[in-house]
């Protein structure tokens, strides 16, 4: 018999091997950059108007579950007040960023979110896109 093993009386592969293969067609079948999220998607600006509506539909569905009734939430659950129809000036948010926030709201609980509605209202970080000008000594905007 010839000092390597015939084909016949080789033996299978072992556990090792496999796991082996198996966690390098995870690392291999990984997604690439530009295929998560919106990577390489036109940029869709946010409109005010339906972004303002949802989250008014939000915040009172929150008011009611939690027994809340801030000027906050009486005014989101409000269907005759006004609905803002645009950001501030040099606010340009995208749609990623309105389902960020309104997702954000969403997923409070009712003490974070009595502390959203309150008279000193704490804006989550997710919603703050649109943050207020800075204003320098004097009144001054830079």
């Amino acid at each position: 018999m010839s000092a390597r093993a015939s084909s016949s009386t080789r033996r299978p592969p072992g556990r090792a091997s496999i796991g082996f293969v198996i966690v390098l067609a995870l690392f291999a079948a990984a997604p690439t950059v530009g295929d998560i999220g919106s990577c390489g998607a036109p940029v869709e600006p946010l409109d005010a108007s339906k972004f303002f509506a949802a989250r008014a539909q939000i915040e009172c569905a929150h008011c009611d579950a939690c027994g809340l009734s801030t000027p906050a939430c009486k005014s989101a659950c409000d269907p005759h007040a006004t609905i803002p129809s645009a950001f501030p000036e040099g606010c340009h948010p995208v749609v990623h960023d309105g389902e960020v926030c309104l997702n954000a709201l969403d997923a409070l609980g009712c003490g974070a979110f009595s502390d959203v509605v309150s008279a000193a209202a704490i804006v989550p970080t997710e919603c703050g896109f649109c943050p207020p000008p800075v204003v320098l000594e004097g009144g001054l905007a830079p």
